[in-house]
């Protein structure tokens, strides 16, 4: 795992003001990892870390020679338009490059105006994903999740009997995976209405957000070869926080027997940048597998995930309506939760992922499924908080839901903090659902 340095001290300061402001997501601690170009510009996207205000662009960095030795190579490549080829590399050139980054950012640093050169100002760029995802896999991780949801469906036995077993999860769809600001036409599909006999043909009544991560893959595996848990961390290039949008009504009739289909593939929507692993270092703790729970299968099961497996990441999510907009009125909070109460760690999913022969290859994205907490104001979509519908959600203004109407925007907020670190924030991760075609 990776060791706490330099890089994460507290008492570090940037030269740059917008990045020691207290709150700010993009603190020189952090150094997350991104692509974009200038607003309206025509440009050729290209790789950036984000700064305070601020985003530092990586290919004229790079081409100003800023970096020297390891760190140069993976310069070269956190330019790119896609960041496949730096998350290829491994952590050795991964920690090189932050390295430098942090002490070329950091007051007191030499060659300040040649680093300062080379930003753009945040409000002035676009961005896209991050990478080319060859393939996309949403999980199940969340026992609270599991169980709001098998309540609806199955009071009397709400999980199913592997859900504390295995990691579960679905293969989804890459296509239609957008960032930050992505808006969709609500999707149409089989629906069976309550007490019908057969499906009717409609657009979804019952659409809903999941407040998922994201986990980004560096390096991978070749196929048939699994990534033991104690080697895993060498894959995990970063993470980032995720919208897996559901249709609950599509959904329940066609995933019998296969699983998520139509429901889960007209869109998902990642925040843009990238939080490395190096950066979470600090905010990582105990995974504890409660008492009287079957404990993990061998290859599941190492001692420094139980020591370190776990990310207290708070993680949050908004519901911004149409009306509220209008009105120039705040967003309403629908939830406020940790990561660290996910059943199943980072590192356990991507090794059971690969425990079959799966070969993960980098820029692969994995999604947690949806992070609900244990208590009240923890779950992480509306069919939890609505109980399926039938206990509308209040947002304060005079304004109710049970699912998601046209024009509502979820935002999903991410940040870590911890006495003695500084605070990292994941920045937005903004969708907004359009009337159906």
């Amino acid at each position: 795992m990776h060791a706490i340095d330099e890089t994460h001290s507290p008492a570090l300061v940037s030269w740059l003001a917008s990045a020691n402001q207290a709150g700010a997501d993009f603190p020189l601690q952090n150094l997350p990892h991104g692509v974009f170009r200038r607003q309206a510009s025509g440009e050729a996207w290209r790789g950036g870390v984000a700064i305070g205000d601020q985003v530092l662009d990586m290919a004229a960095a790079h081409a100003a020679g800023l970096f020297t030795g390891e760190a140069a190579v993976a310069a070269g490549h956190a330019g790119a338009p896609a960041l496949n080829g730096l998350m290829a590399l491994g952590p050795s050139a991964w920690q090189a490059l932050r390295l430098a980054l942090s002490r070329g950012l950091r007051e007191g640093a030499t060659d300040q105006a040649r680093w300062r050169a080379c930003l753009v100002p945040l409000a002035e760029i676009e961005m896209t994903v991050p990478a080319r995802i060859g393939d996309y896999t949403d999980m199940y991780a969340s026992i609270h999740h599991a169980g709001n949801i098998g309540k609806l469906f199955r009071p009397d036995s709400p999980l199913t009997p592997n859900f504390k077993w295995l990691p579960i999860g679905y293969h989804g769809r890459v296509s239609s995976i957008g960032v930050s600001g992505q808006s969709f036409p609500r999707p149409r599909g089989q629906i069976l209405p309550p007490g019908a006999a057969a499906p009717v043909f409609s657009e979804c009544k019952r659409l809903d957000y999941e407040l998922e991560l994201g986990i980004w893959i560096g390096q991978g595996n070749a196929q048939g070869e699994p990534v033991p848990l104690a080697d895993v961390e060498r894959h995990l290039f970063g993470m980032c926080l995720l919208n897996d949008w559901s249709a609950r009504d599509i959904q329940a009739w066609e995933y019998q027997p296969l699983g998520p289909f139509l429901a889960k593939s007209f869109a998902t929507t990642v925040s843009p940048w990238i939080v490395t692993m190096a950066a979470l270092a600090p905010y990582r703790g105990q995974w504890i597998r409660p008492e009287g729970d079957p404990q993990p299968m061998p290859y599941l099961d190492d001692p420094a995930i139980r020591e370190r497996g776990a990310f207290d990441i708070t993680i949050e999510s908004w519901l911004e309506s149409a009306t509220m907009r209008a009105a120039g009125q705040n967003a309403a909070r629908l939830s406020h939760s940790s990561f660290r109460h996910s059943y199943w760690t980072v590192g356990q999913m991507v090794a059971h992922h690969t425990v079959g022969g799966c070969n993960l290859q980098p820029g692969d994205l994995i999604g947690t499924g949806t992070q609900s907490g244990p208590g009240e104001g923890e779950a992480a979509a509306l069919i939890e908080q609505s109980v399926g519908g039938k206990q509308p959600v209040s947002l304060g203004n005079g304004e109710t839901r049970s699912f998601l109407e046209d024009g509502d925007t979820v935002i999903l907020r991410a940040w870590c903090e911890r006495p003695g670190f500084a605070r990292i924030g994941f920045g937005d991760c903004r969708g907004t659902v359009l009337p159906a075609r």
